[in-house]
């Protein structure tokens, strides 16, 4: 969910304009069958004019751009208004006057001196921001190019092609973009011009100027083997091998079965399964290398349960000590090479367990894995999935009811688990009658009280609704009561989410909740994000009225949790930070930290269904562990302090991975003695 949307703020920097007066690119998505958007740049002397909608699953942003530029081509008047992908507002300005630079956004305002070349990042721009940044570095002799507020900007070219148009031929480049962000941003360039050609996000959307779409499927591929590259090289880095037998001394090792903390324990691995666990100071193994951990607490890797995995997300799942995900939702062919490159173990990536995406053709629909018109076909993707090796499938808004009872027994049948949104026009009861065994997201959970055969939650509001109404709900009556007793009855889990929810209530210039324990860590343009908000909040009774219905979410999620119905611990947002405060908002919800990690990796890996391979400290496991400082069972804030990641034979220092994604590291490195 908002993991797309927050995707979406990069991508859509990436467009650049070219020396005529008017520039149109389109945005593709479902493998460049479908059109999402389109990017138009006109040109009237020193001006420029933007026109930028992009629209997919129901929402996107629809803005409108102005800027001026000086000779060295930054910005010395900019303006965007507009709105984002979930509605709020967008108004920023900017302006540079000698040496002197000022803005103003929504969400916050600033000055700053400023001495020679420097480029204002718009916080809600269009793709035409990295146009401008792109035709700046072509300017600067040292290839660098400094940002206001922050950040110096530089590139390298990775790849190289030759597109075509007819009898038309065009050299192109693909360019790695960094100093911005967590990880590199690619575009493909003309060569010739340095002016963007395409942007391309394999898997989900192709950017292509108009004209030249037939090109985008080859240099997709491209992209990917030299993408594949630099993640072989970032993996080799920061990745250090364990072969052999490895003595794990002193740790207090979390029972996530029970949920307690154990004494301290010896735990021997050996290539990547867990040998022997036994109390500190007796085992007579021997072992080619020793971790002492001082008495830190040692879990299971721990699991994020919705994730939308692409190929750069691996550091910070990794860093955060997350050693497995579940994608919940992806192209199918980007997703299995994305899993034969973790399992050939040349990527820094988790372990990765796929859910088959399935959706309903409609105008609304997200086109992601298979979208189906009838039962046959819905059967034929069920079959895909189970036949490529996948658990479950989720099935998505547009999906037609009439179907869903047959879909769900053909998906049993098949030895796959069924989970998903609410398809519109239903309730949350009538797919759990019609054979669910998951629920994503705590707002389709709650939507259960609010629809009626009218409201159509493809749209926003799915996300309004909620934020509107959710307060007035009493949980205490009847039809809310027996609605838990049905989920705790049928032990249908539950994929919250609440993290990522906490955009409902987020306002401009407000400090992020979600990220606030991280926010000093991360880079400074990736922290003035979280200054912004996506909902539309026009005062402070409406600010109000969606923080006591987040407050009330985060209190229903206890209760279910309370009248036994299982939760798993996902996020759908930044990777690895976002599942932290999950975990700390299962706490708030009245978990204790000991069950909130119970969730986060016994009951994960059981509804994942590799509960006989991870999720426990115990021989014949993986070795998918994490050593911790402090003590996360008493405090789960603790669980932000990770100093060793063990992924099977490999293990990892995470103030080494935070380090190469400018990220700030939280505690020292817990070093391995040969």
């Amino acid at each position: 969910m908002k993991t797309i949307a927050a995707a979406l703020c990069a991508l859509f920097v990436t467009a650049v304009v070219q020396a005529a007066d008017s520039t149109r690119y389109i945005a593709l998505v479902n493998g460049g069958k479908d059109k999402a958007g389109h990017l138009v740049t006109t040109r009237s002397g020193d001006k420029y004019r933007v026109d930028f909608l992009f629209k997919d699953n129901g929402r996107g942003p629809e803005l409108k751009e102005e800027y001026t530029l000086a000779a060295d081509g930054t910005f010395t008047r900019y303006q965007v208004k507009g709105v984002s992908t979930f509605g709020s507002l967008v108004d920023e300005t900017f302006s540079r006057t000698g040496d002197k630079a000022r803005w103003k956004s929504t969400s916050d305002k600033g000055e700053q001196p400023v001495t020679g070349v420097a480029l204002y990042s718009p916080l809600g721009g269009t793709p035409q921001g990295l146009s401008v940044a792109l035709a700046a570095l072509a300017k600067r002799p040292d290839g660098k190019l400094p940002m206001i507020p922050s950040g110096t900007l530089s590139a390298r070219k990775i790849a190289e092609s030759e597109v075509t148009r007819g009898t038309d031929k065009r050299k192109v480049q693909l360019v790695a973009l960094t100093g911005v962000g967590f990880t590199p941003t690619t575009v493909w360039a003309s060569a010739d011009s340095s002016a963007m050609f395409a942007y391309i996000y394999p898997g989900y959307l192709q950017i292509v100027e108009q004209g030249w779409e037939s090109n985008a499927a080859a240099l997709e591929k491209l992209q990917v083997q030299a993408e594949k590259e630099m993640l072989v090289d970032l993996n080799r880095r920061l990745s250090h091998p364990l072969p052999g037998a490895t003595m794990i001394r002193n740790a207090r090792v979390f029972d996530s079965e029970r949920a307690v903390l154990g004494a301290a324990s010896d735990v021997l691995v050996d290539n990547g399964r867990i040998i022997e666990v036994s109390p500190a100071g007796t085992s007579k193994r021997r072992a080619s290398r020793t971790i002492d951990a001082a008495n830190r607490v040692l879990l299971p890797g721990l699991f994020d349960m919705h994730v939308h995995v692409s190929f750069w997300d691996g550091g910070l799942h990794i860093g955060t000590g997350v050693t497995t995900v579940r994608d919940m939702g992806n192209d199918n062919d980007t997703l299995l090479e994305l899993m034969r490159q973790e399992k050939e173990g040349s990527l820094l990536m988790p372990r990765v367990v796929a859910a088959g995406f399935i959706e309903g053709e409609s105008p609304n629909a997200s086109r992601s894995g298979f979208v189906i018109k009838n039962l046959d076909e819905a059967k034929k993707a069920i079959d895909w999935y189970a036949d490529n090796g996948f658990p479950q499938v989720k099935i998505y808004n547009s999906f037609p009811r009439d179907i869903l009872a047959d879909t769900t027994a053909h998906a049993h049948s098949r030895g796959l688990r069924v989970s998903g949104h609410v398809p519109a026009f239903l309730r949350a009861e009538d797919v759990v009658l019609n054979g669910y065994d998951e629920i994503q997201h705590i707002n389709q959970v709650l939507l259960n009280f609010l629809v009626d055969e009218k409201t159509d939650t493809r749209t926003l509001e799915r996300f309004y609704l909620p934020a509107r109404k959710v307060a007035g709900l009493d949980f205490d009556g009847a039809q809310v009561q027996a609605f838990i007793k049905l989920l705790a009855d049928r032990k249908i889990v539950i994929d919250p989410t609440l993290a990522t929810f906490n955009f409902i209530r987020q306002k401009d210039g407000e400090m992020s909740q979600e990220f606030a324990a991280v926010a000093d860590h991360v880079p400074p343009d990736v922290r003035r994000g979280f200054l912004a908000a996506q909902m539309k909040i026009p005062d402070e009774a409406t600010y109000k009225l969606y923080n006591q219905s987040y407050a009330a979410m985060i209190d229903f999620v206890g209760r279910m949790y309370r009248a036994g119905v299982p939760l798993v611990a996902g996020t759908d947002d930044i990777p690895g930070f976002t599942l932290q405060r999950e975990l700390e908002l299962l706490v708030e919800a009245g978990l204790t930290p000991s069950q909130a990690l119970q969730v986060a990796t016994w009951n994960a890996a059981k509804y994942s269904q590799v509960l006989h391979d991870r999720g426990v400290v115990s021989p014949g496991r993986r070795s998918d562990l994490i050593l911790v400082d402090g003590d996360p069972t008493r405090n789960i804030s603790d669980i932000r302090k990770v100093a060793l990641v063990i992924k099977g034979d490999q293990a990892y220092y995470p103030s080494e991975v935070f380090e190469a994604q400018g990220v700030k590291p939280f505690t020292p490195p817990l070093r391995i003695v040969q």
